[in-house]
C-alpha cells in the first residue's frame, strides 16, 4: 500500500512539473515574440509611443515652472559660507540689502536724470579767453562751471563739481535743521562707499568728515571740497584747456566776433 501511494505522489509531482514547464514555455515563446515585435517597430512609431509616454509622465504645467524658477533663484541667492537659504542667514541679509540700495540708487538716477547746469548767460569771447588764464577764472562764472562740468561729464567724473556746487550751496544756509538734512545728503551722495558718485579723498578728510558729522555745520565739508578744487585744478582743469569742447566754443565765439 505505502508503495501505491508514493507512485501516487511521484505521477502527480511529475504532471505538475510538466505542465510547469509547457506554461514558462509559453511565456517565454510570447516574450520573444513581442521583443521581435519591438526590434522591427518602425522608428517613427516608436518616437510617437517614446514621446506620449514622456508627455504623460513629465506634464508640464505653469505651477512646476514657477517652483523650479523660484528654486533657481533661492539656489542663485545662497550664501558662500552657508548652504542655506533662510531669511535668517546674516550674510544673506546683507547681500540683500545692498542688493536693495544699489536697485534704489539705479532707480533715482533714472528718475533724476543727468542734473541740470546752472543758468547762465552765453558766455562771451573775453570771459572765454580769461577761462585760460587761470582756473579761479573758470570756476568763478555758472557759464565757466557748466563748461568744465561738461568736459568732466565726459571723464566720468561729474561728481566733483556737483560736490563742490553742494558744498558752496550748503554754506548759504543758516537753518540748524536745513544744515543737518543738506549735511547728511551730501555725505550719503558724495561721501560713503557705496554711493555710486563718491569723491576720491585721502582717510585724514575723511576722519574730519565724521567727526564733523556729530554736529554738522555750514564747514563741515570744507577740507573735502578744497580737496576736490585742488584735484579738478590740477588733473582736469588742463585737459580741459586742450580739449574739444573748450576749442570749438571758442572758435565758434571768435567767428561770430568776426562776422560782427
Amino acid at each position: 500500500m505505502w508503495r501505491q501511494v508514493v507512485l501516487y505522489f511521484r505521477t502527480h509531482s511529475y504532471h505538475a512539473d510538466s505542465c510547469q514547464a509547457k506554461e514558462n514555455l509559453q511565456n517565454e515563446d510570447e516574450i520573444d515574440i513581442k521583443a521581435t515585435q519591438r526590434i522591427f517597430k518602425p522608428m517613427g512609431s516608436e518616437r510617437t509611443e517614446i514621446r506620449k509616454r514622456q508627455m504623460a509622465t513629465t506634464p508640464e504645467t505653469p505651477g512646476a515652472a514657477q517652483a523650479q524658477l523660484s528654486t533657481g533663484n533661492r539656489g542663485s541667492n545662497a550664501c558662500c559660507f552657508c548652504w542655506c537659504c533662510c531669511c535668517s542667514c546674516s550674510c544673506l541679509t546683507v547681500r540683500n540689502q545692498e542688493e536693495e540700495r544699489a536697485r534704489r540708487t539705479s532707480h533715482e538716477l533714472q528718475a533724476e536724470g543727468i542734473p541740470n547746469c546752472e543758468e547762465s548767460p552765453a558766455p562771451t569771447l573775453e570771459e572765454v579767453n580769461a577761462w585760460a588764464q587761470s582756473f579761479d577764472k573758470l570756476m568763478l562764472t555758472p557759464a565757466g562751471r557748466n563748461a568744465f562740468r561738461e568736459f568732466l561729464r565726459t571723464e566720468f567724473s561729474e561728481e566733483n563739481m556737483l560736490f563742490w556746487m553742494a558744498c558752496e550751496e550748503l554754506k548759504q544756509e543758516s537753518n540748524k535743521s536745513i544744515i543737518e538734512e543738506k549735511a547728511r545728503l551730501i555725505y550719503e551722495d558724495y561721501i560713503s562707499i557705496l554711493s555710486p558718485k563718491e569723491v576720491s579723498l585721502d582717510s585724514r578728510v575723511r576722519e574730519v568728515i565724521n567727526r564733523n558729522m556729530l554736529e554738522p555745520s555750514q564747514h563741515t565739508f570744507d577740507d573735502a571740497q578744497l580737496q576736490i578744487y585742488t584735484l579738478m585744478h590740477r588733473d582736469s582743469y588742463p585737459r580741459f584747456m586742450n580739449s574739444a569742447i573748450y576749442k570749438d566754443l571758442l572758435q565758434s565765439l571768435s567767428e561770430k566776433s568776426i562776422e560782427a
